[in-house]
């Protein structure tokens, strides 16, 4: 299996097909990541990739695996990253 692309290889990447300096390609990645957190209480979509939402999350009864016990999990937010249909499409192939 490949390895993930890592955050300098992602800015190299950029950097080359862009004609741009690594510098501003890395510095490109960490604004739209400082943006992304910012925004994301709104929701904040990146186009062709998805979209990032906080999402409440409803108590429930779960089970400790080791014991058996019931037990209460709290209610809670949560950040999720939805995948756009257009992503799902290049990425899995139109059906």
């Amino acid at each position: 299996m490949a390895k993930a692309m890592t955050k300098s290889k992602t800015a190299d990447y950029l950097a080359g097909k862009l004609d741009v300096s690594k510098k501003s390609a890395n510095q490109f990645l960490e604004e739209l990541a400082n943006l992304a957190y910012r925004e994301a209480k709104n929701s904040f979509t990146i186009p062709g990739l998805g979209k990032i939402v906080l999402v409440n999350r409803k108590a429930r009864m779960g089970r400790n695996p080791q014991t058996g016990e019931p037990i209460r999990i709290p209610a809670k937010r949560v950040v999720r990253f939805r995948v756009s249909k257009a992503a799902k499409d290049a990425i899995l192939g139109g059906r």
